[in-house]
């Protein structure tokens, strides 16, 4: 019996014809990563590959890395199998990579969301007989809001914050979330402020072309007194500490996907929840699965044992693969770039 085109192993997603594994979470020789958060692009390899849009952060948190690039749509020869990046969707520079060998096409999908957002590059899907998809909001539960609907409570939020003297906090995803929320915000409304992780994220993301409304980064200087009418984007872990207190009176958001759960908003002390994620949501997941045409799914970091029962009453051979990825946790520490000052 001729072995898979991919394995999973203890390092991660392997791909024997290749001789490289796909977002691994131990040191390997060769890398293949969808994108640079820090659950997926990880230290130690000899060897990496990633976008050319995905690499700036990268090389910013990790280093002085051996880093190839490849643009979406190349197709690249690996040992014995063809490799491409095709867009996730899910932040700048994230891709699905697509592996063909012999007739054989497998899809591992990192992160990704199929409903364009006007920042990062979209979602295109790609044709496959195996599908790697993670699940993070595999429940039906999760379905989200227009964008438009969800940056018009933010403009509103803010408003209100202003005419009561507060300033508005909003905890957002340092690479990714911050800057998709930030493109569609209207500085004419009043100063916007970043945390300095968020403003290294924005620094390298300018540098790459994309356009991005005018920030200030908070330092010790800068105060309710100083920027009033403010508002805040701020690493969720910022929210609820000392950081907090130059800003005086204040209100707190939330933009995640797990606002759409009252009980984790409170979890979170957040004043105010806004159901906002750069990961697929139930429709969005199963959307991208059907459009694969594939008859094979592995599902991964989520509601893998629901998702799973799901693909396999609509008639996919579906199963669960352990990994180390953590998508959009709850809990987790943000999956941003490090080594940025606050």
């Amino acid at each position: 019996m001729a072995e898979p085109l991919l394995t999973f192993t203890d390092r991660g997603i392997h791909c024997p014809a290749g001789g490289f594994h796909i977002d691994p979470w131990r040191p390997v020789d060769r890398a293949l990563i969808t994108h640079g958060h820090a659950d997926h692009a990880r230290p130690g390899h000899r060897a990496y590959l990633a976008t050319e849009a995905a690499a700036p952060v990268m090389r910013h948190r990790l280093g002085d890395i051996a880093l190839d690039t490849i643009r979406y749509g190349e197709t690249r020869r690996i040992g014995a199998v063809e490799v491409s990046f095709h867009p996730a969707g899910h932040v700048p520079g994230s891709a699905q990579i697509r592996i063909a060998h012999r007739g054989e096409v497998w899809v591992v999908s990192g992160d990704y969301k199929i409903d364009a957002d006007g920042f990062s590059e979209p979602f295109e899907p790609v044709r496959c007989h195996a599908f790697i998809s993670e699940c993070t909001f595999g429940l039906p539960v999760f379905r989200w809001d227009p964008q438009d609907d969800v940056m018009a409570a933010i403009h509103r939020w803010w408003a209100t914050c202003a005419a009561a003297g507060k300033t508005a906090v909003l905890g957002a995803y340092a690479l990714g979330k911050a800057q998709r929320i930030l493109a569609h915000l209207d500085p004419a409304q009043g100063p916007i402020l970043t945390h300095g992780a968020v403003e290294g994220t924005n620094r390298i993301l300018r540098a790459q072309g994309l356009s991005l409304p005018p920030t200030t980064q908070v330092t010790a200087e800068i105060t309710a007194k100083t920027h009033p009418g403010a508002l805040v984007l701020a690493t969720p872990s910022a929210l609820g500490t000392p950081w907090m207190k130059r800003f005086g009176p204040a209100e707190t958001g939330f933009a995640s996907g797990w606002m759409r759960m009252r009980g984790v908003r409170r979890r979170r002390g957040a004043d105010r929840g806004f159901v906002m994620s750069d990961h697929a949501d139930w429709t969005g997941l199963n959307t991208a699965i059907a459009a694969t045409g594939a008859e094979r799914i592995f599902v991964t970091h989520g509601y893998t044992s629901v998702f799973r029962k799901w693909l396999e009453d609509q008639g996919y051979d579906a199963q669960i693969v352990e990994t180390e990825f953590e998508g959009e946790s709850i809990d987790a520490p943000d999956p941003e770039p490090e080594g940025a000052a606050p």
